[in-house]
């Protein structure tokens, strides 16, 4: 299985969402549950392309919440590297983004 870890600016970005978009107080444990699943699937998320070359994605605990993050094959790693607002012309997804 492997490891997990949320980089402090992955962290920071929650925090933020959690404010700006008012979300529950239970938000942390929701994204703790809803990643668990990339220990054991940690190349299930779509890969990315032009700057975000060599990242990968996946949406939770709610849909438009946008988790970045990079695979470690050989340190049988998943780095959580940002979290974002999917709707956002500034995503990851967006074209150009």
């Amino acid at each position: 299985m492997a490891t997990v870890v949320v980089t402090p600016t992955a962290m920071e970005d929650l925090r933020r969402l959690v404010v700006t978009h008012s979300l529950p107080g239970d938000t942390s444990s929701r994204f703790k549950r809803s990643m668990s699943l990339l220990s054991r699937f940690p190349e299930i998320g779509a890969a990315l392309t032009g700057r975000w070359d060599g990242y990968r994605f996946v949406l939770g605990p709610w849909r438009w919440i946008l988790v970045v993050y990079v695979y470690d094959e050989a340190d049988d790693r998943v780095a959580i590297v940002t979290i974002q607002d999917a709707r956002s012309s500034q995503a990851a997804t967006a074209r150009g983004g």
